[in-house]
């Protein structure tokens, strides 16, 4: 699987040590930075795994700050990407199994290593269940089309 990580400076350890996870479980890794602590904004680490995301370059992404809300807001805004703050096992893989999210969004303030692992390889390797969830997942994308609900009554 190619899966593009990316952090603003307060992730920038973390994401070092997700991209060695990825890697060590086989798949391709596109590093989008950022390459030390310097303070950068995290729109545009989002914007950068975000937009690989949604064109089909990359199959996955996870983005990492302090929060993990800021990458989860920016990311949401791109066509296709299902983007979520995941804080625990149990959110980890009913993101995927319900969700079919996409890219993985983690605290660095927040989250142990030993979850961040567990959670990331829950992310990985759970499927998507499909069956009504891919009808919610239809409709979402027709929201990001511009189509609203149709009204009852």
């Amino acid at each position: 699987m190619r899966i593009a990580v990316g952090s603003d400076h307060r992730g920038c350890q973390i994401r070092s040590k997700v991209i060695d996870l990825l890697k060590r479980l086989g798949h391709e890794v596109i590093d989008v930075g950022t390459p030390n602590m310097e303070p950068v904004d995290y729109p545009d680490v989002a914007a950068q795994v975000a937009c690989k995301v949604s064109s089909g370059d990359v199959d996955r992404g996870v983005l990492i700050c302090g929060s993990g809300l800021g990458m989860c807001i920016a990311a949401n805004k791109f066509a296709g990407v299902r983007a979520a703050p995941c804080h625990d096992d149990l959110t980890a893989e009913m993101s995927r199994r319900h969700n079919d999210l996409n890219v993985l969004c983690l605290s660095s303030d927040l989250l142990g290593e030993r979850l961040v692992d567990r959670m990331v390889e829950l992310w990985l390797n759970t499927p998507f269940e499909g069956g009504r969830h891919a009808r919610r997942i239809e409709k979402i994308t027709e929201l990001e089309k511009g189509l609203l609900p149709k009204q009852e009554g």
